[in-house]
């Protein structure tokens, strides 16, 4: 039996990935900056560790993963992906394989301009983006998107600008170095899956999904062969390392990728639930050399709150010693 330290698992990227491997023969050990983190207390052990921007975040991880002997790391926050991914021989070196792209890779999609860069360098269409300044706004028409360059999570810092009144008022308090402004796309969103290895898209997962507050609050199975081709495409040229996310809307009935995630998503138990479960996936293809297997359903899924009670005791050994044995409580 393996062990696999997931990160993050304060929020819903880490506890995702927790929900997916939960079942399986795959132990998960938790991970996150916050003693209040949810999935701390839904794992057989958990460990409070230092913010991605510590100086120490990488040797806490190394210090982890050699002390539970664990197989693999997957990230749950972004702010993580750049620190792992350019460390990630140190890690290594601990006979752990970290789930994390290349630094290019993770560059390329955690910068606007250089995800729409790159979609257009390899034939892809874009929409329109460019750094926010005065004058290079007068090319967009209105409506547009103002949003973070870097950096950016689940809509926050996301405005979208109606008329040259609302755009001065924007110009004024937004850190325009780290901001552009994007075409406005119409059309239904997508959220779309892919697990990839050496260069290879070894399967895709699409959903249509409903917004509230930047996550995915309804999503919504399809069977789309052209949209399977587009994006599976799309991650061959990029070259992920394990799961990807692609976020799109279908302008005119074509798809223009607006964002993209080099990790595992927010809606990943949504798609294991569907029956594509990239966890599970990526963990036995790395190592049980096993070829990823799915049979993906057509269904509507809704996001259902459910309570996690916690004793204060667990709370204060967690924030006191940085770590607790659990129960592994099913969320």
């Amino acid at each position: 039996m393996y062990k696999v330290l997931v990160t993050g698992v304060g929020g819903g990227v880490g506890q995702s990935i927790i929900k997916s491997l939960q079942g399986t023969d795959y132990v998960v050990i938790g991970a996150d900056g916050e003693a209040l983190g949810t999935g701390l207390y839904a794992v057989s052990r958990a460990y409070k560790i230092p913010y991605a921007a510590d100086p120490d975040y990488i040797s806490r991880i190394v210090e982890i993963c050699s002390i539970e002997d664990c197989a693999l790391v997957f990230p749950g926050l972004d702010a993580e992906l750049p620190v792992l991914s350019s460390q990630a021989s140190k890690i290594r070196a601990s006979h752990t394989i970290p789930v994390v792209s290349s630094p290019e890779v993770v560059e390329i999609a955690d910068d606007k301009l250089m995800t729409t860069t790159f979609l257009l360098e390899n034939g892809f269409p874009a929409p329109l983006t460019f750094p926010l300044t005065k004058s290079v706004v007068a090319d967009l028409d209105f409506p547009f998107v103002l949003k973070p360059r870097k950096g950016g999570a689940r809509s926050k810092g996301v405005y979208v600008v109606k008329d040259n009144r609302e755009l001065m008022y924007w110009l004024t308090i937004l850190p325009l170095d780290n901001y552009v402004a994007q075409e406005y796309l119409e059309g239904d969103e997508y959220t779309c899956g892919t697990l990839n290895f050496d260069g290879h898209c070894y399967g895709t997962i699409i959903m249509r999904r409903i917004l509230r507050d930047g996550d995915t609050y309804k999503a919504f199975v399809v069977n789309d062969t052209s949209l399977h081709a587009y994006v599976s495409a799309v991650a061959e040229a990029l070259k992920p390392f394990g799961p990807c996310n692609f976020q799109l809307r279908l302008v005119e009935g074509a798809p223009q990728i607006f964002e993209i995630n080099a990790r595992c998503s927010g809606t990943t138990f949504s798609r294991t639930l569907a029956g594509f479960n990239e966890p599970l996936m990526a963990a036995n293809f790395l190592l049980k050399g096993k070829d990823p297997d799915y049979q993906i359903r057509e269904m509507a899924i809704m996001r259902y709150w459910k309570e996690l009670t916690v004793d204060y005791a667990r709370i204060d050994q967690l924030s006191k010693h940085g770590w607790l044995l659990g129960d592994s409580t099913i969320l």
